[in-house]
């Protein structure tokens, strides 16, 4: 088992320059451990709580809670078109003071407030508890006891503060998604697919390739103060191992598209996929080729490359405009 490289007194200036160039996962060591959050969280859970509820703003955030049987793992029911928890609005001080009574059970509800909004929810939090490390990137907030996460990708770079507890992700590489056997796409947990494996008690029988996935996974395990920057579309699944957790995360994207990916994805499902099985040779070449390839077209003059030249707002409009028209549901086809 591969362990995640950690670095430690990263500045600014190394993260952009030595860490994130390699592209892969980096535990950043002690990197908020001056937080005023985490120094609250070292001296008691109660002490951090008070200081979270007093910056909360009343505004209501998503709250998962799980029976005690889940064991904090949020995920289907008895299967995909069912949960095995609910999930509802409620005021951060109230999912904290769940999570106070929860330390006393033997067997504890899971409880777990997923991506508050930071600057939202508690605005003097994030002006107490900065990372200097990106600026001007919108913090969320994670507030729960012991869960599981199952694997995901995201489609931003992250950088992932633990504030209180210790947390353990198990990360593997976006060329891993056949060995992860993703789960629906239309009807997800927390907004993008998720592995039907458990990672960290994967059922080989059930899903062989996952072994294959096994190859390439990295861990990291992380105390109160240390941070993890996940690179994009790195799946990654997350335990939060204590009665008492706190992670702030922080996503960002430095692309600009004219199109979301995604768009292009489903775009090519429509028109792609369900070809005969002979003609996909030819159209993975293409998009290997025109999309993938950054010496594509080189041998054209800027003028021959037309449409298929560098992207600029006018040319970006004209395609829209040209799926626009072909994707016109209204058009009766021949």
């Amino acid at each position: 088992m591969t362990v995640v490289t950690a670095y430690t007194a990263v500045t600014p200036e190394r993260f952009a320059t030595e860490i994130r160039p390699l592209g892969r996962p980096a535990i950043l060591k002690g990197a908020v451990a001056e937080w005023p959050a985490v120094v609250r969280g070292r001296q008691s859970d109660d002490a951090l709580i008070d200081y979270i509820a007093s910056h909360d703003t009343g505004q209501v955030a998503g709250v998962y809670v799980g029976a005690p049987e889940i064991a904090g793992h949020f995920f289907y029911g008895a299967d995909t078109r069912s949960d095995n928890f609910r999930y509802g609005p409620a005021p951060i001080p109230q999912a904290l003071d769940r999570l106070r009574q929860e330390r006393n059970n033997d067997r504890p509800h899971a409880v777990y407030v997923q991506s508050a909004e930071i600057g939202k929810h508690m605005p003097g939090f994030g002006a107490e508890n900065r990372l200097d490390l990106l600026p001007d990137v919108a913090p969320r907030i994670w507030i729960g006891n012991q869960a599981v996460t199952r694997a995901h990708y995201d489609l931003n770079y992250n950088i992932a503060c633990v504030v209180a507890g210790r947390r353990r992700f198990l990360l593997f590489p976006p060329d891993q998604v056949t060995n992860l056997y993703p789960g629906p796409f239309d009807r997800t947990i927390g907004g993008v697919p998720v592995s039907m494996v458990d990672a960290s008690n994967p059922d080989l029988d059930r899903y062989p390739l996952f072994a294959e996935a096994q190859k390439t996974m990295v861990t990291a395990d992380l105390e109160p103060g240390d941070a993890i920057y996940i690179p994009y579309g790195w799946w990654h699944q997350v335990h939060s191992l204590s009665a008492f957790n706190v992670l702030v995360n922080y996503w960002w994207d430095d692309a600009a598209g004219a199109a979301s990916p995604y768009d292009a994805l489903f775009h090519a499902i429509l028109a792609i996929r369900d070809l005969p099985p002979d003609h996909h040779d030819l159209w993975r070449a293409l998009f290997d080729y025109y999309v993938f390839d950054p010496a594509a077209l080189s041998h054209l003059s800027e003028t021959d490359r037309g449409t298929l030249g560098p992207m600029t707002p006018a040319l970006a409009r004209r395609i829209k405009q040209s799926l626009a028209r072909s994707l016109d549901v209204n058009k009766v086809d021949p």
